[in-house]
């Protein structure tokens, strides 16, 4: 079975053009993520639209690189279930879908302004959380603090939910896993 082509990390522009891009600046070592709803095909490097791009956050590469690894293999392993492409982080710039951008703001949020000791224990707690959970997540936080400068309320919420909260605890199962247990044990 053929896998279905896409972008970076999922992204389809053929079902929709709503995407986010983190994009490397050449002579700066930060990456900006924006949230774009128009994709501009057979162009090697996308360009920024300064007013329809909105510019989400901006983080050090240093923490970039540490986060990458594991949502590298968070989302290729459900890029995989759906029969799709695996992702890759590119240098330049790196495309993910709509729903995959949305995720990865929740954990770049949380870690954008804490001390990178932290960051092992936001990517356990995002890793801990279904994806439904941090699409809210994003909704909540967007609607109230998505802006590229705001450091506040929701978004300081995410720093402290995500890098201290204690992950030595197994992970809590859910009643519908439970439930298909004990199903299966009959």
């Amino acid at each position: 079975m053929t896998k279905e082509k896409s972008i970076g990390f999922g992204f389809l522009p053929g079902e929709s053009q709503h995407h986010f891009l983190a994009l490397k600046k050449s002579k700066e070592d930060k990456v900006t993520i924006y949230e774009r709803f128009r994709w501009q095909d057979g162009v090697a490097v996308q360009k920024i639209d300064i007013f329809s791009d909105k510019a989400k956050v901006e983080i050090s590469l240093a923490k970039w690189e540490q986060v990458q690894e594991t949502v590298k293999t968070e989302f290729n392993v459900r890029l995989q279930k759906k029969k799709r492409a695996a992702g890759k982080f590119l240098t330049r710039q790196t495309v993910f879908g709509e729903l995959f951008g949305k995720e990865l703001m929740v954990l770049i949020w949380a870690i954008e302004d804490c001390d990178p000791t932290n960051i092992p224990r936001a990517m356990q707690n995002w890793l801990g959380l279904q994806p439904e959970e941090r699409w809210w997540l994003y909704t909540m936080t967007n609607a109230a603090t998505g802006g590229i400068d705001d450091h506040r309320g929701w978004r300081k919420a995410l720093r402290y939910a995500l890098t201290e909260n204690p992950i030595n605890e197994p992970k809590q199962q859910s009643l519908f896993d439970y439930a298909l247990r004990q199903e299966d044990e009959e």
